[in-house]
């Protein structure tokens, strides 16, 4: 047998390489040594199975990265930097990627999975596999995971008596908040707005262990509490096998939030483009404490149409807006949203005035249906009326001029927790995207993403309940398009006639 030396530098490495518990999950900095303890402990759990009737000590595992680029330069490229084709074997290049090590009395089969390809999600449902490796879990629903638990602990098979020790193992950066991994561990509540049957699968069985290994520094405050500096850790793992300016060099140039989740550990999101509203402040805009519904003061809800749909229900109180709650949604139609709307309405805004503003281009017939948003709303018991313009920069200064005021001296916008998505936006989320040229260069727009459906939904209730009024008042566009406050949508006059007045704004 090739002589292999490893000893793992950290008491988190060591203890999760110690555990026998079914899934295993390692979460930490870049260069804590996760990835290569996983790496070595596949080839630990083959070498500790036992021999099949024949000799052999047969075992077989897939690795798992959710795309073939990250597959090939990331994780292949470690595993091969500690078991090389020139002394372990050669390494098959064809998709499936295989790694076969035979040596004395050790056989073991390495497959790796890329699940960017159908084709290698239907070749892991039918593996049958000793162990799971899934490499940085972080980019892995938990619907894929959920079916690696069933591929494992079938090979080697009864006959050959069996696998001395099967299961996951997982390592991975620091995830968002909302994703499975810090809700199963522990670390987070469950979300509200989960349904509770997916509730259920988020809970930790007993045979399954989370890790976190110490942050790379540790940060150095200035007098107002705000971070100056940061310097190396002296608990971090993995210091034997990194340059001492490793750490040092790295935080350099970095985002706040960048250095918070790949040095930090700390779980959250990374900030990749320029956000829209420089204004936002999570320490002043949010809530610390749940946001009481006020009795007797109208309620506005604003929403944004598609096959995302979104919500934001928020009112304002003295002159200051408090942004009550969201509805998010993914891949459902306007009646199922509409259904969901109506509910949340009921359940917690019941006997407020309601009025509710939407995208002004839900106010077209789509060309399969001649029902409009809007009247399947009306068909709800909802009545809705478009926003007073759909102008993205009305609508931005819409928000930002409450983002900017103080009201009894008090900020005069706070967002209640009971809106995550909505806050994500606000943090990094909805964001100018950078634009792939040399320099410093954004869009012009915002992105179209999935915090982007929500904080239009945002604008549309802040423009229909008359925030950026002075602003519409000379802008050319906006006009034609006008809906006077008493507008419905419902008693419009006929469809030629709406047409023309249309047209007459070009």
């Amino acid at each position: 047998m090739t002589k292999f030396n490893y000893k793992p530098d950290g008491e988190t490495l060591k203890t999760f390489m110690k555990d026998n518990s079914f899934f295993r999950g390692i979460r930490g900095p870049v260069g804590s040594g996760k990835s290569v303890a996983c790496c070595v402990e596949v080839f630990r759990r083959a070498l500790q199975q036992q021999k099949s009737k024949d000799g052999i000590r047969k075992s077989r595992w897939a690795i798992i990265r959710n795309t073939n680029p990250q597959l090939r330069t990331t994780t292949i490229k470690t595993w091969l930097d500690w078991f090389p084709e020139d002394t372990w074997g050669k390494f098959m290049w064809s998709v499936p990627y295989t790694h076969w090590i035979k040596q004395d009395d050790l056989e073991l089969e390495v497959i790796f999975l890329a699940l960017d390809r159908p084709e290698d999600v239907k070749k892991l449902l039918s593996l049958e596999l000793t162990g799971i490796w899934v490499n940085e879990a972080r980019e892995i629903p938990k619907s894929i995971i959920d079916a690696c638990t069933m591929r494992v602990g079938r090979y080697p098979s009864m006959r050959d008596g069996g696998a001395t020790w099967s299961g996951m193992i997982c390592d991975t950066n620091a995830p968002e908040e909302d994703h499975w991994w810090p809700i199963m561990s522990g670390e987070v509540p469950v979300p509200d707005h989960i349904h509770h049957e997916q509730a259920r699968m988020l809970v930790k069985p007993d045979n399954w262990n989370f890790y976190i290994q110490p942050s790379g520094m540790e940060e150095v405050y200035d007098e107002k509490g705000v971070v100056k500096d940061y310097l190396v850790n002296n608990n971090a793992e993995n210091k034997a096998n990194l340059l001492k300016s490793y750490y040092t060099n790295l935080v350099r140039g970095k985002t706040k939030s960048w250095i918070d989740v790949y040095v930090m550990n700390r779980l959250g999101m990374i900030q990749e483009g320029k956000p829209v509203y420089a204004e936002f402040n999570a320490e002043t805009h949010i809530a610390k404490e749940e946001i009481p519904i006020a009795d007797g003061v109208p309620l506005f809800i604003g929403i944004d149409f598609g096959l995302t749909p979104a919500a934001v229900f928020g009112q304002k109180v003295r002159g200051r807006w408090l942004i009550q709650s969201e509805i998010v949604a993914i891949d459902m139609g306007i009646v199922r949203f509409a259904e969901l709307l109506r509910q949340e309405i009921a359940t917690r805004f019941g006997n407020l005035e309601i009025s509710i503003f939407g995208d002004p281009a839900g106010d077209f017939r789509a060309q399969t249906d001649e029902s409009t948003p809007f009247q399947i709303l009306r068909g709800a018991g909802l009545r809705a009326t478009p926003a007073p313009s759909n102008s993205i920069d009305l609508r931005l200064e819409a928000v930002r001029g409450s983002l900017n005021k103080m009201a009894d001296g008090k900020p005069a916008f706070m967002i209640d927790r009971r809106c995550p998505t909505l806050i994500k936006g606000f943090e990094s989320g909805y964001a100018y995207r950078r634009l792939q040229v040399s320099g410093e260069r954004f869009d012009e727009k915002p992105d179209k993403n999935m915090y982007s459906h929500i904080h239009d939904a945002l604008q549309y209730l802040m423009l229909g309940a008359g925030e950026g009024r002075s602003l519409m008042s000379g802008h050319k566009q906006v006009k034609a398009f006008n809906a006077r406050s008493d507008y419905d949508v419902f008693r419009r006059k006929p469809k030629t006639r709406v047409k023309q007045r249309l047209w007459s704004r070009f």
